[in-house]
């Protein structure tokens, strides 16, 4: 079975627009973080992922990718990754993916074979947050938004890439669709590489998320370190 960056894609049941964040039409993070209503962050932060099979730290990386990393910290403030399911753990035929995140998932009335279709719902408009892809290149002051960057000598220059221990967003076919879904690479994906959005990486616990299985929880998300960079819409 051969591996691909579709393989993992989350599906949406509703319609997947997100306004002022497509194509080219984005060229700051800032005018990003307030098309897409997400706080952004600036510098590192340090989040704990308590789950069911021990602990794990997250670097957040808010340089390479301010829209992402402050999304996420966003989400684990707000408590939206409490109780949730990894929902996909892929290692055979080779080690690809530990994926979770998915809000639906911690609502006990959600059949399981649901998990993997949710999003974050803003509580204030009811709304689904979608992020657009955001991509930085090392050379470059600031990321890119809204388009994958395929081209191999373009990904080879990433700030951040698919390596083990990577943290990047679960989406759907639509560059722009991630919301709270995300995984973790099991071995380095080059292939993901200017496709899907990194923005940290695991600091601590790898050897949890390597015994982490489908159906494990994220029993308690929270920022233990860093954060206060972070900038609210």
């Amino acid at each position: 079975m051969r591996r691909s960056a579709w393989s993992f894609a989350i599906v949406l049941t509703a319609a997947l627009v997100l306004a002022g964040c497509r194509g080219e039409g984005l060229q700051s993070s800032e005018s990003a973080c307030a098309a897409a209503h997400s706080p952004c962050l600036s510098g590192k932060a340090t989040v704990a992922l308590t789950t069911s099979r021990g602990n794990v730290l997250i670097e957040l990386d808010g340089d390479a990718a301010p829209l992402t990393a402050g999304n996420f910290l966003d989400l684990v403030r707000r408590g939206a990754y409490n109780g949730t399911a990894f929902h996909r753990v892929v290692r055979q035929p080779t080690p690809f993916v530990v994926q979770g995140g998915d809000p639906l998932s911690a609502n006990p009335v959600v059949p399981t074979n649901q998990y993997g279709s949710g999003s974050f719902i803003d509580p204030k408009s009811g709304e689904e947050r979608l992020i657009p892809l955001e991509v930085k290149l090392a050379a470059e002051k600031s990321p890119r938004y809204g388009q994958e960057l395929l081209t191999p000598g373009v990904t080879r220059q990433l700030a951040l890439a698919h390596q083990r221990g990577a943290v990047a967003m679960a989406r759907s076919a639509d560059p722009n669709s991630a919301s709270a879904q995300f995984y973790v690479a099991l071995q380095a994906l080059p292939e993901l590489d200017g496709r899907y959005a990194v923005f940290g990486r695991v600091s601590q616990g790898m050897e949890v998320v390597d015994r982490i299985q489908q159906g494990d929880r994220i029993v308690k998300a929270t920022v233990v370190e860093g954060g206060g960079g972070a900038k609210a819409d």
